[in-house]
């Protein structure tokens, strides 16, 4: 097996025969949300490979004020809002602090809407298999709080695929989800850039290019 990626797209190639060969047995009701920005190009690959339809996952996680890493909830599209009560009450927020906190990712949320030129709703995820891509994780925090929005929404399974994370934090993410599909899970992880030969930023122009050629 390749211990590096060529880039994004090469990615979403790979993980594409990963999930082909797998147990989870995608079917023709399953759905492939790719992560801004990164996980777009690699999501958008995945859905080629598999032919199955394709859209991007909206989300922002909503992290504690003094522990940004730690997600108390997250916001997602169609005014969805996820919360964690008991993170919350242990961090002690009060409901006027989770209310701004809540405003101000619902306002970066509806300028990524914006800035994507999305004017479509939400996809329905009501009984579908939900593919979930990105392309890497590190922490995986902000992949937490997406697979609680997709959740949310009851969907027949969700799948997480992502070419690379580190062993701990698919551990932590297992049994959040029905399946993992990850080629690379090395022991001495320092970031997912570092799994490719080619990993430059994605722009929101390439997400607006990707998202126009699958609408």
């Amino acid at each position: 097996m390749a211990v590096r990626y060529q880039n994004r797209s090469h990615a979403g190639r790979i993980l594409a025969n990963h999930i082909r060969d797998s147990k989870c047995h995608c079917q023709s009701n399953s759905i492939v949300l790719g992560m801004p920005r990164g996980g777009v190009p690699v999501a958008y690959e995945v859905a080629l490979e598999l032919q199955l339809p394709f859209d991007v996952m909206l989300v922002k996680k909503i992290g504690a004020p003094e522990q940004p890493e730690l997600a108390i909830g997250a916001v997602a599209g169609d005014n969805l809002t996820i919360l964690d009560k008991s993170l919350i009450k242990s961090v002690g927020l009060s409901n006027h602090a989770i209310e701004i906190l809540i405003d101000t990712k619902r306002h970066e949320l509806n300028l990524q809407r914006l800035r994507y030129e999305l004017d479509r709703p939400h996809p329905d995820l009501y009984k579908q298999d939900v593919i979930l891509v990105d392309d890497g994780l590190a922490t995986g925090t902000t992949m937490v709080a997406a697979i609680r929005a997709a959740r949310s929404s009851r969907p027949n399974r969700i799948i997480l695929a992502v070419p690379v994370a580190p062993p701990d934090t698919i551990k932590k993410i297992n049994p959040m989800v029905d399946f993992i599909i990850c080629p690379l899970q090395p022991e001495n992880f320092h970031s997912v850039s570092e799994f490719y030969d080619n990993f430059p930023q994605t722009s929101d122009d390439e997400v607006k290019q990707i998202l126009s050629h699958a609408g």
